[in-house]
């Protein structure tokens, strides 16, 4: 299996470039107002026109409403769509974009039944659980929680670093790994030697 990597939040064309060079396979914008690395509609557009061929581009979304995603989508021609809050399956299917649903893993966590839940997901994104933070923690979780065999594509996230996503991927063996603060100098600033040693690492160890 070729692992993917996402690198997720990206404010600045200059990070975009550096993620594309060393090899990312999508970059994710968020789309939510709360979160310092929050860009809108116009701003995403011109980092997408930046998008060289073959890297898929990935809004993410917290409890958005349909109008405020069908309006950034008008502006912004995503590929993927990301959610991160308490959408249910009708709510991301709605746009007819493929999706990933954002799963918040503690103990307890039933992923078999949030699998079945969202069975038209192209993949369970998996993060550490903090209460009242939607996602961009930079938390780790317990891997162990994650079930052999689950029958979505996993992407893991949630306090991935060059030093220990090597680590991550030969425990988990996930589809994909999604790193944001694991790699930047400040909440929305990337750091072009973080991005290529978490790349490296990552694909290496897969």
């Amino acid at each position: 299996m070729s692992l993917r990597v996402k690198i997720c939040g990206i404010t600045r064309i200059a990070d975009l470039h550096a993620a594309c060079a060393a090899g990312a396979d999508a970059l994710g914008f968020v789309f939510y107002d709360k979160s310092p690395r929050h860009v809108d509609a116009v701003a995403a557009a011109a980092l997408l026109r930046e998008l060289p061929p073959f890297v898929q581009s990935v809004g993410l979304f917290v409890d958005a409403d349909p109008e405020f995603i069908q309006a950034v989508l008008r502006v912004a021609p995503l590929d993927l769509l990301q959610f991160h809050g308490d959408e249910r399956p009708a709510d991301c299917v709605r746009h007819g974009r493929p999706y990933l649903k954002a799963i918040r893993v503690a103990a307890g966590t039933d992923l078999l039944k949030c699998a079945a839940d969202f069975d038209t997901a192209q993949g369970l994104l998996l993060d550490a659980c903090v209460p009242g933070v939607p996602g961009g923690t930079g938390e780790r979780f317990d891997w162990t929680l994650i079930p052999p065999g689950l029958p979505r594509p996993v992407v893991l996230s949630g306090g991935l670093t060059p030093e220990n996503v090597a680590e991550a991927v030969r425990t988990v063996r996930p589809w994909a790994v999604d790193v944001s603060s694991g790699v930047e100098v400040s909440k929305g600033i990337k750091d072009a030697q973080k991005i290529a040693q978490f790349i490296a690492n990552a694909k290496e160890a897969s």
